[in-house]
């Protein structure tokens, strides 16, 4: 396992690189707060840019362009559909997002999605799929963010982004103010839940039904991270070679390591646990893009919590790009 200490290296100015692979990188900030009530998750981009991440990149050779931060405007009288709360502003947010992410694959580059809340998911993926018709997902959360706007216990839509990514779940999301646009890119058979833990009855339910592949903590604890990512490769990409979205949920690790976030879980994945997935899927070669979401700067007690979340979503990122230090 990859000691804390060696990456923590990188924040000191001491870094050894070796990658696998050379990226052209494209980084592009998401400050998408509406799908939950939390505001400091809006300086979750900004907060990762200044942890050392643009200069460990650039330090690494990688060819990067930094597209900067998006702009998200809330949409007037953006009245709840059902209990879903503002759908026009996060649909409309996921729409630019959407082209956002387009233009950066259009570009030729590995697409760093950095959040900002969950439902950025929904304008992230498809963007991505929309350039990749076979593209598979890994998704690291404690939560299954697979309610639908009927079972959906909060109406906070960062925890619905993947029914609205699915096409078996089309016609539950129907309707919904926002979304007109979107054309749902997956199927149940193209993704995989790492680190689970905290999942609402609804989703159990849809799970099952749809035959979700997923790994809940219990199941990594038990079977140890390694089978884990080797069961996620032979299921997914090992047999049929297909780009790989990352999407990485900050809650996925322990909130011992990341509590400066806004629906934290305890039990989660430890640092070494978390650098493994990241690890693993960059030695496919097949990543196409990674989100990075739900930092929340202004929920850490202390320096010390924000620091150790925010350098916690920096490490996955460069581990995912191939960034070694030692």
């Amino acid at each position: 396992m990859l000691c804390r200490k060696g990456m923590i290296l990188l924040s000191r100015g001491v870094s050894i690189i070796c990658r696998r692979f050379h990226h052209k990188v494209g980084i592009l900030g998401a400050p998408l707060s509406r799908g939950q009530e939390k505001e400091g998750v809006k300086m979750g981009p900004d907060a990762l840019r200044k942890s050392g991440l643009l200069t460990a990149l650039q330090t690494g050779g990688y060819n990067l362009k930094d597209y900067g931060n998006l702009t998200f405007e809330d949409e007037p009288k953006d009245e709840p559909f059902g209990i879903v709360k503002m759908p026009r502003t996060v649909g409309k947010a996921n729409a630019k997002l959407f082209e956002a992410v387009k233009k950066v694959k259009a570009d030729g580059r590995l697409g760093v999605i950095l959040g900002g809340d969950h439902s950025l998911a929904i304008g992230s993926i498809s963007g991505d799929a929309a350039c990749h018709s076979n593209l598979c997902v890994v998704w690291v959360d404690a939560h299954a963010d697979i309610n639908t706007p009927n079972t959906t216990p909060s109406g906070n839509l960062h925890g619905q982004p993947m029914s609205f990514l699915l096409k078996e779940l089309k016609t539950e999301i129907a309707g919904v103010p926002g979304f007109s646009w979107l054309e749902p890119c997956l199927t149940a058979k193209d993704i995989v839940y790492v680190g689970l833990r905290d999942v609402d009855p609804g989703e159990k339910d849809i799970i099952k039904k749809l035959g979700i592949k997923f790994f809940s903590m219990t199941d990594v604890n038990h079977m140890g991270i390694q089978k884990v990512m080797e069961m996620i490769n032979d299921y997914l990409y090992s047999r049929v070679k297909k780009p790989i979205h990352l999407s990485f949920d900050i809650d996925g690790f322990d909130p011992v390591l990341a509590p400066a976030t806004g629906t934290p879980a305890e039990g989660g994945l430890t640092y070494e646990q978390g650098i493994f997935v990241a690890n693993e899927i960059h030695k496919t070669g097949l990543l196409s893009a990674i989100d990075l979401v739900e930092v929340n700067p202004s929920l850490g007690k202390t320096e010390e919590e924000i620091t150790s979340t925010v350098n916690s979503g920096r490490d996955i990122i460069l581990k995912a790009l191939g960034y070694l230090t030692i």
